[in-house]
């Protein structure tokens, strides 16, 4: 995908609004964006929220993992959406394991609150000339991974 949009973008009018549909992990959002794309849409977040997987500042999170069944870490505690920070990760793998809607909504509305965090994150580094230190910092984040149970 990244080969065809470094082949396209070029062509596309600079002035009008670059869309690619259907792209939807954070990665491919940020590469797309660092070679031109403007605009995005997919059912990634809700899709895989319904699947038991978070997105995250740290990566994805599996919650049908078994080492989360004990774990009373939020997801991040410093996110901004109060179901990331508040609910435990035991909680969210018990919803997943047990078939709950209630995990597929909380993790779904969990992803869809991180995209839009990653979203804004993206425009003001673009409107601020930082989107190459927000790109780093972003894939370093993503690095450090889910960070292991203290």
């Amino acid at each position: 995908m990244l080969a065809m949009i470094d082949e396209t973008a070029p062509m596309l009018p600079k002035e009008r609004p670059r869309y690619l549909m259907g792209v939807g992990t954070p990665d491919d959002i940020l590469e797309a964006v660092k070679r031109g794309i403007d605009m995005f849409d997919c059912v990634m977040p809700t899709r895989n929220g319904r699947h038991g997987v978070a997105f995250t500042r740290f990566g994805q999170v599996n919650l049908r993992n078994a080492r989360h069944a004990d774990d009373p870490r939020p997801l991040d505690e410093e996110s901004s959406w109060p179901s990331t920070r508040n609910c435990a990760r035991a909680y969210l793998h018990h919803l997943v394991k047990a078939g709950e809607t209630l995990g597929a909504m909380l993790l779904s509305e969990i992803n869809i609150a991180y995209y839009q965090s990653l979203m804004q994150g993206i425009r003001d580094a673009v409107a601020h000339g930082t989107f190459d230190e927000f790109y780093q910092r972003t894939r370093e984040d993503w690095a450090r991974g889910d960070i292991a149970p203290r």
